[in-house]
C-alpha cells in the first residue's frame, strides 16, 4: 500500500498503537503529524519516524478545545490538506460504581476517549471532504463486552459511544465520500496499563487465554489501519474490525 502524497494525523501516537501506526504510514511514503502529550515520548516516536520521513510533532492534549484547534491548524497550514484522520488517543480512570469518585473518573474518561474524537473530527471534515478522506477511530473490545476489571465501566462505556459514533458518522459523511470506520483491539503489549496505573496487570499473561494463545504486538493493529486507510477498503465504511486473537469469540 502507498500513501505517497497522502498526509495522516494520529492522535496519542507518542507510543503504543499510535507510535506504531505513525511509522507504518510513515514507511508507505506519508506525510505524518503526530500529536501526544509525552514530550519525550512523542520525540522518540518522531525518531522512529524520521528513518523514513521527518513528522510534524504536536505536543497537545486533545482534552483540550483549544488545542485541538492548533493540532488541525498545524496539520493544515505545514501540510495544506488532509487525507486520513487517525482518533487513537484514549485512557483509562478505573473506579467502581458505589466509589465516590465514580462520575470524577466517567466525565475525565468520556472527556478524552469520547469528547475529544468528536471535536478533532468535527475540526477535521471540511479539509477531509476536500481529499474524499477517511477517518479510523480506535476502540477496544471493551466497548462490546465488560472485561473482569474491576472499576472498568468508564472505559467500557467511553468505548461503546465511540463504536456507535463511528457508525452515525460514516452515515452523515459517505454522501461527502469520506469513510468512517473503527478498529477495535483486544489485548496488545503498549504501556497502557501502565500509564493507567494497572502496573499489577502484565498484558503478556492474557495470551494463554485467549483462543489463539497470543496477544497482539501494537504494529498488527497499525496493519489494520492502513489497511483501512487505504484504496483497498473503498467500499468500507461504518464498519468495527477486531483484532483480538480470538478475545470476542471466547466470551
Amino acid at each position: 500500500m502507498s500513501f505517497e502524497g497522502k498526509v495522516v494525523l494520529i492522535t496519542g501516537a507518542s507510543s503504543g498503537i499510535g507510535a506504531a501506526t505513525a511509522v507504518e504510514f510513515a514507511k508507505n511514503g506519508a506525510s505524518v503529524a503526530i500529536v501526544g502529550r509525552n514530550v519525550e515520548k512523542l520525540n522518540k516516536a518522531a525518531e522512529n519516524c524520521s528513518k523514513y520521513s521527518k513528522p510534524l510533532v504536536i505536543k497537545a492534549d486533545i482534552g483540550d478545545d483549544e488545542e485541538c484547534k492548533k493540532i488541525v491548524e498545524s496539520v493544515i497550514k505545514a501540510f495544506g490538506k488532509l487525507d486520513v484522520l487517525v482518533n487513537n488517543a484514549g485512557m483509562m480512570r478505573n473506579a467502581p460504581i458505589s466509589d465516590g469518585n465514580f462520575l470524577e473518573m466517567y466525565d475525565e474518561t468520556m472527556k478524552v476517549n469520547v469528547r475529544a474524537h468528536l471535536n478533532v473530527t468535527s475540526l477535521a471534515v471540511p479539509y477531509l471532504i476536500k481529499t474524499k478522506g477517511n477517518i479510523i477511530n480506535i476502540s477496544s473490545v471493551a466497548g462490546s463486552l465488560a472485561p473482569n476489571i474491576k472499576g472498568a465501566t468508564p472505559y467500557c462505556v467511553s468505548k461503546a459511544a465511540l463504536n456507535h459514533f463511528t457508525r452515525c458518522a460514516a452515515i452523515e459523511l459517505a454522501g461527502e465520500g469520506v469513510r468512517v470506520n473503527t478498529v477495535s483491539p483486544g489485548p496488545v503489549i503498549t504501556d497502557f496499563m501502565d500509564n493507567a496505573g494497572m502496573k499489577d496487570i502484565k498484558i503478556d499473561n492474557f495470551g494463554d487465554s485467549m483462543p489463539l494463545k497470543r496477544v497482539s504486538q501494537s504494529v498488527e493493529i497499525a496493519d489494520m489501519i492502513l489497511f483501512l486507510a487505504s484504496d483497498k477498503a473503498v467500499g468500507v465504511t461504518g464498519a468495527e474490525f477486531v483484532v483480538d486473537n480470538g478475545y470476542l469469540i471466547k466470551n
